[in-house]
């Protein structure tokens, strides 16, 4: 998947993570980078988006149901962007367990 699609799908920039040598802390880890949103409410509008996408795709089917639809495609095209970004998130969640289960395994 290209980063500017995954760009479009939480809604920010890719390069604005990408601070460079300049993220690099001291102490070897990496910062923040300034004035970007942090993490937390980074994901928190990809659920956001995500459940707007879900429900778009709901109506349309609705509508594509009872006939008031007038092109079939634009159900079919909501559901697929609502689809991708579903798993896009649910590949997102599970590689945040495996690095908190890592983390959690190298303290132990």
């Amino acid at each position: 998947m290209p980063i500017d699609v995954i760009g479009a799908v939480t809604g920010v920039a890719p390069t604005s993570y990408l601070g460079g040598a300049d993220a690099v802390a001291s102490a070897g880890t990496v910062a923040a980078p300034a004035g970007g949103p942090g993490f937390a409410t980074a994901l928190t509008g990809s659920i956001d988006q995500l459940q707007g996408l879900q429900s778009t795709a709901d109506e349309l089917a609705v509508r594509a149901v009872t006939g008031d639809l007038d092109d079939v495609h634009d159900y079919t095209i909501a559901a697929s962007e609502a689809k991708v970004t579903l798993e896009l998130t649910a590949a997102v969640r599970n590689k945040a367990v495996e690095a908190f289960t890592e983390i959690m395994r190298m303290q132990a």
